[in-house]
């Protein structure tokens, strides 16, 4: 389970940086593209793995993709860590025994409190929204305006409403804290299994 985290940690990172032409030499590539947003300081244009080396424009937008969804995912996960240890739940039980929602512990010993039953609605749930529901152009859909637009002609939320530039400061914006929420989730669950928790008295 470590290792398939920080691989997918390691696989998101590559889509800090911008897409390289497979002509083109690296050096060249770099200057290109660093003003592309997520290449910025202090690390600028960064692909550790050079997964990017022979990449085109879609393999960069495919990646681009997968890390705007993953920080989605982690920043939800760091927010419902903090919800829960703040002792906010649902109100209700959740499922037919009489468990409620403020007996589901918070981190990794909500797996155990939850039935296969529930672990099984959940997959399947989130399998349906990856599917048919969370699309944009880097992953089959209709073309979005940029790589992670799942408003799918529906959600906007006032999008169209800011200026080119505002809607690239709030890309980098949602981007940086994306990247945040992964290493700190990471750094929750990894430190929950080893015994020491980050939370003010324990998980």
């Amino acid at each position: 389970m470590y290792k398939l985290i920080v691989a997918l940690c390691l696989t998101t990172a590559a889509a800090f940086q911008a897409p390289a032409s497979v002509a083109q030499p690296r050096s060249t590539v770099v200057k290109a593209f660093e003003s592309e947003i997520g290449a910025q300081v202090p690390l600028g244009f960064w692909d550790p793995l050079g997964l990017l080396a022979d990449a085109d424009q879609e393999r960069f937008d495919r990646l681009r993709y997968v890390e705007i969804k993953h920080g989605r995912i982690a920043m939800l996960a760091v927010l419902g860590q903090i919800t829960t240890k703040a002792g906010i739940f649902l109100p209700g039980t959740i499922d037919y025994a009489g468990t409620k929602f403020s007996d589901i512990p918070t981190g990794w010993a909500a797996v155990d409190k939850i039935s296969s039953a529930g672990i099984a609605q959940i997959v399947a749930f989130v399998g349906f929204l990856e599917l048919f529901v969370m699309k944009d152009s880097a992953n089959g859909a209709a073309p979005g305006e940029f790589p992670g637009d799942f408003r799918n002609g529906a959600l906007d939320f006032g999008w169209d409403s800011f200026t080119e530039e505002e809607k690239t400061q709030k890309r980098a914006i949602e981007l940086n804290n994306g990247r945040a929420a992964q290493m700190g989730i990471l750094a929750l669950m990894v430190h929950e299994q080893l015994g020491v928790s980050l939370w003010p008295g324990g998980i």
